[in-house]
């Protein structure tokens, strides 16, 4: 939002330049992200964060130069004519938690033209575009203090009433933007005797607008329910000024100022006589809890001795009243002001002083600490996890938490844990699955010109677990393009199914176990015959394979995706592969290559596990060297070279005993369905 330092200048009366000014308001937490302009042209382009409403307006950042600089601030008033007659405007609230206060005032007579100079060039200056005198003055007065206003064309009032209530089922209503709008009966809307007339702290209605047309004016100040303005802002895909402040917490008690504000300036460029008092409807009271402040507390959080003084002064240019309490230690209630409703503990008000009173002044220490640095439990492992990925030349990504309702069916068969407050249908459920984050950031950046890409992810997915959500920790890895090049001199090639079964090899293979499996195919999301799982001691822990041509279609993925995942909160359940001594052997081993012809329903983890069902003591290792499809071998079969290595600790092996062993081997091969070639 744009601040105009010259309109602060109505209010405080500031020495310092925009520039240092901007400097000091950014350091006490009302963060200036950049000057436009110089002098009483300069406008601050500002960043108020969601839970500082008060501070979204010139007045409210007066205030805080106010405390800043040890300045009064000049209050705000209203000088009214005394009203013309006695009438008034009858006004009901139906419903009381929706809208707490109503404040109104009706003006006749008035001249519709352009605003003064004065009012269209303030407004200019913090980007808003002059519309007529009556708008401009309700606009205007948003800007300075922060309360949103509404002025009705009062003649267009059927009924000649305000209610304000919930929209009824099959009611309509044509905004300011002239979109007809169908209507929620959760929707908090004006109306008149007959129709709504307008989206509560959201927009007006275009049947009741300002036009040239328009004598007789009712300007609205009211107070709405933060909840329910957010809700139907969201329904209907409108976000206001009014709506953005509303949403936040506007101040309850500055309706009457407000109203009289706008109706001051009106009375003042378009004439007219002011109808009757103030109406003042209130729904519902609000009350914020007094706070308790200990100075020993401020001190001792803050580190620094401030004085009483400090402290007091500090809490009252912010609007704080402060009572003292009887006892030894000095000690305070602070009374909230209206404007405030982010404070509601004492760590709140001393937070207040300590930006007032400057980080900066603060010295350098060093918080006091007892006890020592606790490990997470899977620190190493995780640790270990990342530095592998990185060695295997993986850049780290990380991607919202947040996924579709269709991309959480797609990748997942657990069930989806709903969002209460959606960002988007995009966005609307906690993530099942690391896969469509990855495939979205490899989208962007191959959108992008990038063709090699090693990205992963570490994080955790989330299923509904009673009244919790269930964690599970995962990481994903994705690669596209070229393979690495295993020599500097190596033609390049594209990667394949092996290269990123390698790499979940080498990633597996930092944990303890007994056995390493893969069978094929792993989730309906990948290539049925380029996808894989991988069981550690006969547990599946990971998924790996190129992304099913037909998703990677739909999402206009021209390049082949090789995807893996692994799923850490089973992996975890093995201990890290210890570094340990061996002696190098003292006696010779001894190898024999067995060939045989196999179908090709036969996977080399079937061989593996007939061989070590055999549990010879002397065999150090059992691996294909060669395999060969075609020329003499049959359709559907292929033939496959093995490779056993005997070795014995205790002495040298006897020729006798490699060939007993050996025959072992082959009468298992041959249990398969296998035949030995000569």
């Amino acid at each position: 939002m744009k601040i105009s330092p010259q309109w602060l200048r109505d209010f405080v009366d500031l020495r310092v330049d925009p520039n240092q000014l901007a400097d000091e308001l950014t350091l006490a937490g009302i963060a200036v992200e950049s000057v436009t302009g110089e002098g009483d042209a300069a406008v601050f382009e500002m960043e108020i964060t969601t839970n500082r409403p008060d501070a979204m307006n010139h007045y409210g950042v007066a205030r805080e130069c106010s405390a800043l600089y040890d300045l009064p601030l000049k209050p705000l008033y209203s000088d009214l004519p005394t009203a013309a007659t006695a009438s008034a405007f009858p006004v009901h609230i139906e419903d009381a938690e929706g809208c707490a206060r109503f404040t109104a005032r009706v003006i006749h007579g008035v001249r519709v033209k352009d605003s003064p100079d004065a009012i269209a060039q303030r407004l200019v200056s913090v980007g808003q575009r002059p519309i007529n005198n009556i708008a401009d003055a309700s606009n205007y007065t948003l800007w300075e203090m922060g309360q949103p206003t509404h002025a009705y064309d009062i003649d267009l009032l059927e009924g000649g009433k305000i209610i304000v209530r919930r929209a009824r089922a099959g009611e309509t209503l044509k905004t300011l933007d002239g979109v007809e709008r169908k209507l929620s009966q959760d929707d908090l809307i004006i109306a008149d005797a007959v129709k709504p007339v307008g989206l509560a702290g959201v927009m007006g209605g275009f049947d009741t607008m300002i036009t040239q047309r328009t004598k007789n004016v009712l300007v609205e100040a009211a107070w709405f329910d933060p909840a329910a303005i957010r809700a139907s802002s969201k329904r209907h895909g409108l976000h206001t000024d009014a709506s953005h402040r509303f949403e936040r917490g506007a101040d309850y008690a500055a309706t009457a100022v407000a109203c009289a504000r706008v109706t001051q300036k009106i009375l003042a460029s378009a004439g007219g006589q002011l109808q009757g008092a103030e109406i003042s409807i209130v729904g519902r009271t609000l009350d914020q809890a007094p706070v308790a402040l200990r100075i020993s507390e401020v001190r001792r959080i803050l580190g620094e001795k401030l004085e009483v003084e400090e402290i007091v002064r500090v809490l009252k240019h912010l609007g704080f009243e402060l009572l003292s309490e009887p006892g030894e230690d000095v000690e305070y209630t602070a009374i909230i002001p209206s404007w405030r409703l982010d404070v509601e503990r004492e760590i709140d008000l001393i937070e207040e002083i300590a930006r007032l009173h400057g980080y900066d002044k603060f010295a350098n220490t060093l918080p006091a600490y007892v006890g020592a640095v606790v490990e997470e439990p899977d620190a190493f492992k995780d640790e270990k996890v990342r530095s592998t990925l990185l060695a295997l030349g993986y850049d780290e990504a990380i991607s919202l938490t947040f996924i579709s309702h269709e991309d959480a069916k797609r990748f997942s068969s657990r069930p989806a844990l709903e969002l209460a407050n959606p960002l988007s249908e995009e966005a609307s459920v906690m993530r099942t699955s690391l896969v469509p984050g990855m495939l979205h950031m490899l989208s962007y950046n191959l959108n992008r010109a990038a063709s090699d890409l090693r990205l992963f992810e570490a994080g955790n997915v989330f299923n509904p677990s009673g009244a919790t959500a269930e964690q599970r920790k995962q990481v994903c890895f994705a690669a596209v393009g070229a393979a690495s090049a295993a020599r500097v001199d190596a033609k390049p090639r594209a990667l394949d199914f092996f290269d990123v079964k390698g790499d979940v090899e080498t990633l597996l293979h930092s944990f303890e176990h007994r056995t390493l499996e893969f069978q094929a195919p792993a989730a309906k999301y990948y290539h049925p015959g380029r996808s894989a799982q991988a069981l550690l001691d006969g547990e599946v822990v990971a998924e790996f394979g190129q992304l099913h041509p037909e998703i990677a279609a739909e999402r206009k993925l021209k390049a082949e995706i090789f995807l893996a995942e692994i799923y850490l909160d089973r992996l975890y359940a093995h201990e890290l592969r210890q570094v340990r001594y061996e002696e190098l052997p003292r006696y010779p081993a001894v190898e024999r290559d067995f060939s045989f012809l196999f179908a090709d329903e036969i996977q080399f983890a079937d061989i593996s596990r007939a061989v070590d069902k055999l549990t010879l003591k002397e065999l150090q290792s059992f691996a294909p060297a060669e395999i060969f499809r075609g020329g003499s071998v049959p359709a559907g079969h292929y033939s496959l070279l093995l490779r056993a290595r005997f070795q014995s600790n205790e002495r040298t092996l006897r020729d006798d005993e490699v060939a007993d062993s050996s025959t072992s081997i082959a009468k298992a091969l041959s249990s398969l369905g296998g035949t030995q070639r000569a």
